[in-house]
């Protein structure tokens, strides 16, 4: 839980504000996974911290949506496109993500 809310505050995820009386609180909640090796052993525990998204009315309390997803043949694409162009790639991994 320690090492998620470091990176929530690292990554300036969100901000503390006060709230109007008119504004509703949306709830977040503990995620808890151990992640285990092939044979079975804890390799390590996670923790993650996600909004309570449901609880939230479109129009009301957000405006947009945003799912950063791909689709498969499009990335297949995009790597054939690199690969004829003979672009270098590279791999990002994302270890925190926080709804808003």
């Amino acid at each position: 839980m320690q090492k998620e809310l470091a990176m929530i505050e690292k990554n300036q995820t969100w901000e503390l504000v006060e709230r109007h009386q008119h504004q509703k609180v949306i709830g977040v909640k503990w995620v808890f996974r151990k992640k285990e090796n092939v044979d079975g052993l804890i390799n390590k525990y996670k923790a993650r911290l996600v909004v309570k998204g449901y609880a939230q009315v479109f129009g009301v309390d957000y405006f947009d949506t945003f799912a950063p997803i791909t689709r498969l043949d499009t990335f297949r694409m995009l790597l054939a496109i690199a690969t004829q162009k003979q672009w270098k790639i590279y791999q990002l991994d994302v270890k925190s993500a926080f709804l808003n």
